[in-house]
This record gives structure tokens, C-alpha cells and sequence, in this order.
């Protein structure tokens, strides 16, 4: 099954809800960055969540999301947009810790807790929209539902989740984000309390073979869900050797003349995508022609 996120209202528009399976989009993830279980689950909840957060937007806008909890996993950065595409990296990929107490992936110990979660959303316009809070467990899903209440003043809940496999795969990521409308009820409410308080984890509802539009009917109940919009997701850099060529242009002759003499190439590297391009001696001298 391709990866794909779903828009939704329920109860009568007093809900709005977005749900995403995400485990090829992970695991693309997983095999450009090399990351082990921790930062496989780390960076997937980041996806998923940005995922669905860029399908929030309208037209071509794009949001950036950075995670700094001062952990030993280092920043989380992730990039999305309104047509699916996600990309990202995590600073420290190799990072291992026992699991807690539950058993589970220690995502907050990696995280960490002292530091902020930062959305930047650039709307095609001259001035960009941002917002920020700080971490209040690291875990991600309570973080990014505590951005929303917070940052964007719409009470939420956020649920993301990936699966590992022993040889590092992925095995199952997605997640959802359920949003309240000004005028939502309290009998409303509390049967979305009542859901979410005895829902299984994400991750594993997605291994059993889920899909988003069950995914939120599990959450919502059958019957209160009307479906908008599905969108398909994907993992995707609009790196290329031209857009670093043309950064290498602006760097001036001088930066071009010293990366001939120093080392007759240059290679340069995606951080999002973890994509190499060299450049060889041949190609600076025609770059250095075209540079001011």
C-alpha cells in the first residue's frame, strides 16, 4: 500500500481530522540516513506529523519544523508542503538507548525536554508565520499537541507512532491529528476523550493493516467521519546538482578560485536527503566564469 494522508470532518463540521500512513515515507527516511530505532521513531513521528501539518496549507506555502530538546540526538529538521512531499534528517542518526518503561523506544531521552519546538510556515508571501514552545516531553506527540493549543490557540490531539524492525526497517509509521472547532460541544468532546484514552497506539493499529480513513474512524467511531481529501505522501528533495551549482555561483570567484587550488573539486552534501554531488575541476572553471 503507497503511503497517502486523508482530510476529514466529523460530528457535523465541529471536528476537523487528518490521519497519514507513512511507512514507505519513513523508511525512505530510514535507508538515505542510516538511522537506528531511535531515530527512525524520532524522525518518523516528524514526517508524519509534518506531513499532515503541510496538508493543513493552501496553495504552494511550505512549513519547516525544527526540534532542539538538547538531547543527544541533536535537531530534528523537517520540510513539508501541500502536495505530500516530506523531507528531513535528524542531526545524530546513531544514537541507542535502553527502551523505558514501557517498554518502548526512549524518544524523550534522545529528544530531550530542555529546549523548543519551532514551525516556520512560509505562505508565498513577504512575511513568514512562525510559532514556537517549548518541548514538554520529547516524545513528540504531546509536544506537537501542545503546538497547536499553544502556538495556534486550536485545541488538539496528535498521535504518531513508527514501528522497527530488528534490522533497523521500518515496519509500520503514521499518525493522526484531531482538531476541536470553536463551537464543539461537551458531549463531543468527551467522547473524543473517552476514544483517545483507550485507543492502541498508532503504530500498531498501522501494523494491523489500518487505514487512514480506520484510523479515524477507531478515534471518532464509524459513522461521525466524513472524508474530504486523500493526498498521497512521499518522501522527496528538490535537491540537484544545478541548485548547488548555482549556490556555488554565488559564493563569488575568490570561493571558487580557492576550491580549484585547494582541492581541484568540490563535493557538496544534502543534508535532507543525504544525496552527494561532486564537482570537478572542469565544472569550477565553468562556474567561476559565470560567477560575478
Amino acid at each position: 500500500m503507497n503511503d497517502y494522508l486523508v482530510k476529514a470532518l466529523a460530528f457535523d463540521g465541529q471536528i476537523r481530522a487528518y490521519a497519514v500512513r507513512s511507512t514507505e515515507t519513513v523508511s525512505e527516511a530510514q535507508k538515505r540516513h542510516h538511522t537506528w530505532p531511535i531515530a527512525s521513531a524520532a524522525l518518523g513521528r516528524t514526517l508524519s506529523a509534518g506531513a499532515m501539518m503541510g496538508a493543513m496549507l493552501k496553495g504552494d506555502a511550505k512549513l519547516t519544523i525544527k526540534i532542539e530538546g538538547g538531547g543527544p540526538i541533536g535537531p530534528i529538521l523537517v520540510d513539508s508542503n501541500t502536495k505530500g512531499e516530506v523531507r528531513g534528517y535528524v542531526t545524530n542518526p546513531h544514537i541507542h538507548f535502553e527502551n523505558n518503561d514501557q517498554g518502548k523506544l526512549n524518544v524523550g531521552k534522545a529528544v530531550g525536554r530542555d529546549g523548543m519546538l519551532s514551525v516556520v510556515k512560509d505562505l508565498g508571501m513577504r512575511d513568514f508565520f512562525s510559532g514556537q514552545v517549548p518541548l514538554i516531553s520529547g516524545e513528540l506527540g504531546e509536544d506537537f499537541t501542545y503546538y497547536f493549543a499553544s502556538s495556534e490557540q486550536v485545541p488538539s490531539s496528535v498521535g504518531v507512532g513508527v514501528l522497527v524492525n530488528p534490522d533497523n526497517s521500518i515496519l509500520a509509521a503514521g499518525g493522526f491529528i484531531i482538531q476541536l472547532m470553536p463551537d464543539t460541544d461537551d458531549q463531543t468532546i468527551s467522547k473524543i476523550e473517552e476514544s483517545l484514552k483507550n485507543i492502541s497506539p498508532v503504530s500498531s493499529l498501522i501494523e494491523k493493516g489500518l487505514t487512514p480513513e480506520e484510523l479515524l474512524e477507531e478515534v471518532l467511531g464509524k459513522g461521525n467521519v466524513q472524508f474530504l481529501e486523500t493526498l498521497p505522501v512521499k518522501f522527496s528533495c528538490n535537491c540537484s546538482k544545478d541548485r548547488f551549482a548555482t549556490a556555488i555561483i554565488g559564493l563569488g570567484k575568490k570561493e571558487i578560485e580557492d576550491m580549484i587550488d585547494e582541492d581541484g573539486q568540490a563535493e557538496v552534501h544534502c543534508h535532507f536527503c543525504n544525496e552527494y554531488y561532486l564537482f570537478t575541476k572542469e565544472e569550477l572553471t565553468e562556474l567561476h566564469k559565470e560567477a560575478q
